[in-house]
């Protein structure tokens, strides 16, 4: 369980591919060690499982269905990556609550800066646009966001310099890609009255 609140990146290191998944390594200033084995830590949103540590390089797996659901099938050497440990008993949840389990893929339609702030349109599966709900949170690349607007293709977020500055939305252009969690609770009312009728 993550708050979607970023204090750190890394950088992929490593690719290794497999048959049926992925083997990622990613260097970062994280604080861990080799007793944090087994953490669940939210890569650019996903909830991945440390699998080795060494020299500040962490290794995850990645599965097929992971591969799949988010934009780790075009992940390259060098890529930065958000970075989020799971949240502690006491943590202040200054974002929302985030799973890790990312719905799709999201793409840049538009960026625009205006002020300081930045404005962001991405387009999403139409699928997945019902569950979107103007004012309600969104994760981005594993960053809990407020949706400003819902769009015909998808929805808009405004950005302030300091979120932009301390994650990897300040490398996204038109075309890039990200991973999107839409909010479990707008999943959960809508499927709980789908059921109803």
């Amino acid at each position: 369980m993550f708050n979607g609140i970023i204090y750190n990146q890394g950088t992929v290191t490593k690719i290794v591919k497999r048959p049926k998944g992925l083997n990622i390594f990613i260097k970062s200033n994280l604080k861990l060690n080799g007793r944090d084995i087994g953490l669940s830590v939210s890569c650019d949103g996903v909830c991945l499982t440390l699998i080795s540590y060494k020299s500040k390089n962490m290794e995850f797996y990645l599965s097929n269905e992971t591969i799949v659901r988010s934009k780790f099938n075009f992940l390259k050497v060098k890529d930065k990556i958000n970075l989020e440990l799971p949240l502690k008993y006491g943590t202040k949840i200054s974002g929302h609550i985030c799973q890790g389990h990312v719905d799709c893929i999201g793409k840049v339609f538009v960026i625009k800066k205006i002020d300081k702030s930045y404005l962001f349109d991405f387009k999403i599966p139409k699928k997945e646009k019902k569950h979107l709900i103007e004012k309600a949170s969104i994760c981005v690349n594993g960053i809990s966001l407020t949706i400003s607007k819902v769009t015909k293709n998808g929805f808009q977020i405004w950005v302030i310099p300091h979120t932009y500055k301390e994650t990897n939305l300040s490398s996204l252009k038109k075309k890039s890609l990200v991973n999107i969690e839409i909010d479990i609770l707008s999943k959960y009312v809508r499927n709980y009255f789908n059921d109803k009728k």
